[in-house]
């Protein structure tokens, strides 16, 4: 249990001691005869030296509260460390009479005070000198003591151990959360309007909570944490039960089962198992290993996914405005909303202006809610701020919350199919039709051959006798054809293909998050590779978004340094107006005197630092001179933001506005001088014009100022009868133009270079104006400098609007920046690039980006200034705002489609191979060479561990040197046909001699032959694991040193086979062989790696093979067609 005291500077006593203060004196004085005798006597002492020679009234008070407050302490911890003598006692018990005991006698030692201290004499009694006889009695203040029915608690108990502060006792966590729920203003008004319950949280308005570790610990214990229940991960059991739902695994597993039935009744339990087991340890060793890859992908997801939810979210504590992850919130934060957040918790309005919010993913209603302070200042969680700012209180946090009840409920899918998926699901799906026609003819092969007598056994006598047979051998042999049919299915159908695009998604999703790319969905990881334009942000993406006013111009005169002497004092005080009230940045000056601290936008930060720093502007007696009215908060498409204000000294009524320099031009018909002289602007306009375009030339952002005083007729006129609604916006008077300087990111230019060599078209869409834009390009190398640029290259953003249809879809392709464009104009481009088949990427930050980053293949959000609105339309967040991120992910998402290909090729080469050498075999033989466990091996070799060995590999700078994808390429290319094709044939030639003429050639037993043609099928795959790293190129080993998990698998296929070759001779049906019949079959396969290198060199077409034979089909049906006719 710990304690903590509040004092109160007015002690309630007065009058005589009631029967129990009394009592309590009583007690006192056994207690202070007893362990606190000592500050007792302390505290007399100190009390006897206080008069009114040496201390005023007020500090009289304060020394007899430092009395009290020190021997309350002194007696709470004597008593605390005394033991109950009586075990009935409790802990509640115990605290209470604490409590009470402290209370007691504090009041007695007040009234103990009280009988010292008597009044002020008169001033004229004063003034006369004490008889000299006797000494002054000790004159003392009395201390400010009322009576009243119910005193204020003067010691306040915390208990720890409950883990909830009494202080928050009487709030009612579960109407807090009904109130803002149901919206409850009668609720409310019982708490004491908004102000009442920030005072009931102990939440200052302007500063927010104390903001420290304990404080905040205990809201968390008292309201609970900003986090919902998630459902538990899928375990690893999970996706082996899912495994196991395989119908082809089901088949094999059965057919173990009789085949180990039969086995151990033939040949006893001692080696009638090994068939069956095999074929069973077998297929758990596939299921354990496919449910192990699907385990590891569902944890690297599930990090993911905490990592796209945690937000940062801005909170004013202890007075300071800070950056903390939603989870951090707690009840009495004071949060900051501005357009495109997620309003992070429940809560309520507690000033701002112009705030609308879309509730439409709590409530399902689509018309955006205005929220205030008087109507409706309820603030459900979930929902998007869709204009104005505003301060929000927290009320509820997490589950108790609406939003924290229905996302624990909703269960995150990480076996989203992306477009590879879906076609790779299409080529199994044809691939495992032939592989089981293929299958079933070599059952029907075989049986017929087993039961005509054309089938040996390892004795050379005929395997079935009409009549003579054992029923059990006909049914162990049945089965054994069976299990080798559903081995061929097995090994036929490529599972490994899904297996593979998910292995490498998720390791590019982990190598990405390191790149300063964080994936939300999956599909974007390989739409990307297939990128032919990328329309692109300039501010934060190809510049560093870091804002410094650069020059200012007040009139036509640019002042340069040290110019707040130049300025009059009325045009100074009009523009601290203008900065410092029409703006959603804020100021906030340490105690230290350091340099004070400035937060919001680049922007905003950089105006309201050169205000403060250039023009000396003191905010917070700007704010106490004027109140604000009303406020048009800046967006995307005005480029513009205004303010009303009233002046509290005259009640004068000011308007300002603030946005894109030629804008505001626009609405001015007057300038200021720096004197403070007004003049027509109209015949100087061309002037100002020049003036804006020499220093967007020079690359600089140029915002103007511009104001005009109005009457209240003016703005109920402009209202429509209802005040201070709008904001008058013609008329005004030019105050200034200043030039913010937004430097060019380091390597962007380089960036942008490999893009191009990759083929991928950069273009540039911006709001800022078209001079300031040409500089950028020109500066980032989309356009080339000093060179004339072409007139369709760069376009304002109203010209390509007002374009017919069919003038956009003929110039879309020529243009490189968009100027002046609203996020209207950039959906219109996408729309217009889709439609002209192009796969489109597209940056996004503000919440009206939404719509295009949503009509993109890939929608790639802003992760520092980009909003909430525009990170959940996206499908790839760059974390660090910088454009070489967008190349990186462009070589990843190449990547990931490259690496696919690589298996693709792997995979369909050991198909091909295993099921012509099969069907051959057993149609000519009536065996196949390859039982089920060795074909089982083969398939846990090319599906799990080659998925692994090549779906990790890491990007190259040949991939950027590539042309684009684009939508219609194949996935299997005519260079991939041709590299599979020759491999398969190679090793169906070498199994096929194996097989027929094996045993004369290298004078071997038949077992010993299969050995053979199995050790060496096995090999063919690891060699030709080599060859498949590199599609074009003959060089296959480029940064082998660098995969190390390639070489760390090829080199557990090895020693894994070795094993089975050298020591599982009953388990996998093998013969040892001799080191050279090892060297023999290392050495065939190796014969893969020329025979690559010779096929590279044979060109092939560009056009598809299938498309090929399609028109060649169709060039002969119109023929026959025409001839017929």
């Amino acid at each position: 249990m710990s304690f903590r005291m509040k004092f109160f500077p007015s002690i309630p006593l007065a009058g005589p001691l009631n029967p129990i203060s009394q009592k309590a004196a009583t007690m006192s004085d056994h207690v202070l005869s007893s362990s606190s005798s000592s500050q007792c006597n302390l505290g007399m002492l100190l009390l006897d030296g206080i008069t009114s020679t040496t201390y005023t009234k007020a500090q009289k008070q304060w020394r007899v509260a430092y009395i009290a407050i020190h021997f309350t302490l002194s007696l709470a911890r004597d008593s605390s460390s005394v033991p109950c003598k009586t075990s009935q006692h409790t802990r509640a018990f115990k605290r209470w009479r604490l409590a009470y005991t402290v209370i007691s006698i504090s009041q007695s030692m007040l009234s103990h005070v009280r009988q010292k201290l008597v009044p002020y004499p008169p001033p004229a009694a004063a003034a006369a000198p004490p008889p000299a006889a006797t000494p002054p009695p000790p004159i003392c203040t009395i201390v400010e003591i009322e009576e009243t029915v119910q005193p204020p608690p003067i010691l306040e108990i915390e208990d720890d151990v409950d883990g909830a502060c009494s202080s928050f006792r009487n709030i009612d966590q579960a109407r807090l959360a009904e109130m803002v729920k149901e919206k409850d203003l009668n609720e409310l008004s019982r708490f004491g309007g908004i102000k009442g319950l920030a005072k009931a949280l102990q939440t200052d308005p302007e500063d927010g909570t104390g903001g420290d570790d304990r404080d905040v610990s205990l809201r968390q214990r008292t309201f609970g944490s900003n986090t919902y229940h998630k459902p538990p991960p899928k375990g690893l059991g999970f996706f082996v039960v899912e495994a196991f739902k395989d119908t082809i695994i089901l088949i094999l597993l059965g057919c173990a089962a009789l085949s180990l039935g039969f086995g151990i009744k033939e040949h006893g339990a001692g080696e009638g198992w090994y068939e069956g087991g095999s074929i069973i340890v077998a297929v758990y060793l596939v299921v354990g290993v496919s449910a192990l890859s699907n385990f590891r992908q569902e944890r690297q997801f599930d990090k993911l996914s905490k990592i796209s939810s945690n937000i940062q979210i801005e909170v004013a504590r202890d007075g300071r405005r800070q950056k903390i992850s939603i989870f951090d919130i707690v009840v009495g934060d004071i949060v900051f909303l501005a357009i495109g957040d997620q309003i992070p918790a429940d809560g309520l309005f507690l000033k701002g202006h112009s705030l609308q919010v879309d509730e439409s993913s709590m409530t399902g209603e689509s018309d955006h809610v205005e929220v205030d302070s008087v109507q409706n200042p309820f603030l459900l969680s979930g929902s998007k701020v869709v204009d104005g700012y505003a301060q929000m209180l927290v009320t509820s946090v997490g589950m108790n919350t609406a939003w924290g009840k229905m996302m624990s409920s909703i269960t995150q899918d990480s076996n989203e199919q992306t477009p590879l998926q879906a076609r790779l699901d299409k080529l199994t799906s044809a691939i495992g039709k032939v592989g089981l026609a293929v299958a079933f003819l070599v059952l029907v092969v075989l049986l017929i051959r087993y039961f005509t007598g054309n089938t040996d056994d390892e004795n050379g006598n005929k395997e079935f006798t009409s009549g003579r047979t054992d029923i059990n051998d006909v049914f162990n042999s049945v089965v054994n054809m069976v299990a080798a049919a559903v081995t061929i299915v097995v090994v036929a159908i490529p599972e490994g293909l899904p297996l593979a695009v998910t292995l490498t998604l998720a390791y590019s999703m982990k190598r990405m998050m390191a790149d300063q790319a964080m994936v939300r969905k999956l599909p974007a990881c390989e739409t990307m590779g297939s990128a032919t334009v990328i329309c692109t942000d300039k501010t934060g993406t190809l510049t560093m978004n870091q804002m410094k006013v650069t020059k200012f111009c007040l009139g036509k005169e640019e002042l340069v340094e040290d110019y707040s002497g130049l300025i009059s004092p009325e045009v100074l005080e009009l523009f601290h107006q203008g900065v410092g009230l029409n703006t959603t940045g804020s100021i906030y000056k340490p105690v230290s005197g350091s340099m004070p601290d400035f937060s919001g936008s680049p922007t905003e930060k950089a105006i309201l630092s050169w205000a403060v720093l250039e023009l000396g502007m003191d905010m917070e007696k700007l704010r106490r001179s004027c109140s604000i009215l009303h406020v048009e908060t800046f967006n995307s498409e005005k480029k513009r933001s205004g303010v009303s204000i009233r002046k509290t000294a005259d009640g004068s009524i000011h308007v300002h506005w603030k946005g894109a320099a030629e804008m505001v031009l626009a609405m001015c018909s007057n300038y200021c001088q720096s004197t403070g002289t007004i003049k027509s602007i109209d015949e100087e306009r061309t002037q100002f014009e020049t003036i804006i375009q020499g220093m967007a030339a020079s690359s600089l952002r140029c915002i103007a100022f511009a104001h005009k005083q109005v009457s209240e007729e003016d703005m109920q006129n402009i209202g429509d009868g209802k005040a201070y609604t709008k904001l008058i916006e013609d008329d005004l008077t030019l105050l200034g133009i200043v030039g913010l300087k937004d430097p060019c990111r380091p390597g962007v230019k380089n960036a942008i270079e490999v893009c191009r060599s990759a083929g991928v078209r950069i273009k540039m869409i911006t709001g800022d104006n078209v001079f300031t834009a040409k500089a950028i390009a020109a500066e980032c190398g989309i356009l080339e400098p000093n060179q004339q640029v072409n007139s369709e290259e760069v376009v304002e953003g109203v010209q390509f609007r007002n374009y017919t249809a069919e003038e956009r879809m003929r110039k879309v392709d020529q243009i490189r920046v968009m100027a002046r464009s609203s996020p209207f104009d950039k959906l219109l481009m996408v729309q217009c690039l889709k439609q002209k088949g192009h796969v489109v990427a597209v940056t996004g930050d503000g919440t009206n980006d939404a719509p295009a980053l949503k009509e993109a293949d890939v929608g790639l959000a802003m992760g520092i200034q980009g909003t909430e609105v525009a990170k959940e339309s996206s499908d790839i967040v760059i974390l660090d705002d910088d454009f070489a991120s967008v190349a990186t992910v462009l070589r990843w998402g190449r990547c990931v489609y490259n690496n696919i290909q690589k298996f693709i090729q792997f995979q369909l080469t050991v198909n091909v191979a295993a099921l012509v050498i099969n069907f051959i075999a057993a149609v000519s033989s009536g065996d196949v060479p390859l039982t089920a466990v060795q074909l089982l091996w083969v398939n846990l070799i090319m599906d799990t561990l080659g998925a692994l060995a090549l779906a990790t590999e890491r990007p190259t700078d040949e991939l950027m040197h590539r042309k684009p994808v684009g939508r219609t390429e194949p996935l299997i290319t005519n260079i991939m046909w041709r590299n599979l094709i020759a491999q398969a044939l190679f090793q169906i030639a070498i199994l096929l001699t194996l097989q027929f003429r094996g045993k004369s050639i290298f004078n071997v037993s038949e077992a010993v032959k299969n050995t053979l043609i199995f050790n060496t099928f096995v090999l063919c795959q690891v060699f030709n694991e080599f060859n498949s790293r590199n599609l074009e190129n003959w060089n296959v080993f480029t940064g082998l040193h660098k995969n190390q998990l390639f070489i760390g698998i090829v080199g557990i296929t090895i020693a894994l086979q070795i094993v089975m070759v050298e020591f599982l001779k009953k388990f996998a049906d093998t013969e040892r062989l001799d080191w050279w019949q090892w060297l023999i079959c290392t050495a065939i396969a190796a014969a893969s790696w020329p025979i690559s290198w010779v096929v590279k060199l044979i060109p092939v077409p560009e056009e598809p093979f299938f498309t090929y034979i399609r028109g060649l089909g169709s060039k002969m049906t119109r023929s026959a067609q025409a001839h017929l006719t």
